[in-house]
């Protein structure tokens, strides 16, 4: 799943979204803090293609699920729903069609979604660049759009600033694109290509500030670098593991703080933070929780009492692990229990 999985709804409550080898379910705390509700599947019976998904969430706090499906032999096209509450259905799967008009699945999609509501999607096309399809404000969708890009590889991150301005970041052979809008509701437009030694599928994007947001990804020598257009990277320390981390804006201990999450090669969760856009500051790692599986992620996300929230799953598995940061100075967190 491309994106925070792990979301709190209108109603306090937190809900996650785990992907099989044809669905997307969604399990939802039955109250804030409480027991969870058994697995259900979202959008209909609509089969989907396995690990094609991407989910996003506005500021009105609906998530908005965006997956790729079958349609005749050896073509796809794109499918998205929209869930207004956790504990309440999804709307049913609804076609966007494809980059291309018709074709076989791209790449992995993306989403960000502005600050009216709007779902904007993101997939590589057939080209090797990357397309969009925005909603409208009164309802369907506008024609895909072609943002040009060449080489693209891997997932796509995806963001809504503060600003409510929607920014796209996508990793090419020795660099990273950059598309932002220049005002909310404008077109996103190519910015800026960095040189950068990175590796596709670990690029994670988050609204760090009211002018900009920060990508962080992993380079070549293994080491975790955060990014904000308009400055030069700075390496923030080696990563834990393989793939992305997720990132959430939380505070601790009344400092605005950036905490990192992510898989160690050791199997166990790593946590690092540090005070938001100030990577100067330094961060390390600090193991949590049982040893996964190697297919396990993670995700995070702070309830209804601003606490952080830790989620994990392993798609092997199926086992849903969840932790909380305890009421006490510093990042001491509950034990993992499985829900």
């Amino acid at each position: 799943m491309n994106g925070d999985w792990l979301l709190r709804g209108r109603d306090g409550r937190l809900s996650v979204y785990l992907p099989t080898d044809d669905a997307v379910l969604c399990r939802a705390e039955r109250a804030p803090g409480g027991p969870w509700t058994d697995p259900r599947r979202v959008g209909g019976e609509q089969k989907l293609h396995p690990s094609s998904c991407a989910v996003g969430q506005g500021g009105d706090l609906y998530a908005h699920l965006v997956c790729w499906r079958p349609t005749t032999a050896g073509e796809a096209g794109l499918v998205h729903s929209t869930h207004f509450r956790p504990r309440l259905a999804a709307l049913d799967w609804a076609s966007i069609g494809h980059p291309d008009k018709k074709g076989a699945l791209t790449g992995p999609p993306a989403v960000a979604v502005d600050a009216q509501g709007r779902a904007h999607v993101f997939v590589r096309n057939k080209a090797g660049g990357v397309s969009l399809a925005a909603q409208k404000e009164k309802g369907g969708w506008e024609p895909w759009a072609d943002l040009k890009g060449r080489d693209v590889q891997g997932e796509l991150a995806a963001v809504t600033g503060e600003s409510g301005r929607v920014e796209l970041y996508a990793a090419v052979p020795g660099g990273i694109l950059h598309w932002r809008q220049e005002e909310p509701g404008a077109a996103l437009t190519l910015e800026e290509a960095m040189e950068a030694p990175v590796r596709p599928d670990t690029l994670r994007a988050l609204a760090t500030s009211p002018d900009s947001a920060t990508l962080f990804y992993t380079d070549d020598s293994g080491d975790l670098c955060a990014w904000r257009p308009g400055a030069k990277p700075v390496t923030l320390l080696p990563s834990a593991g393989p793939g992305p981390v997720s990132a959430v804006r939380c505070e601790l201990d009344g400092h605005d703080c950036t905490l990192l999450a992510q898989r160690s090669a050791a199997g166990r969760i790593a946590f690092a933070a540090y005070p938001t856009e100030q990577e100067s500051a330094g961060a390390w790692w600090t193991d949590s929780g049982p040893a996964l599986p190697s297919d396990a992620t993670v995700s995070l996300s702070v309830d209804e009492d601003d606490r952080v929230v830790a989620a994990t799953l392993s798609p092997s598995t199926g086992r849903l692990l969840l932790t909380r940061r305890k009421s006490e100075p510093g990042l001491a967190l509950e034990a993992w229990r499985e829900v």
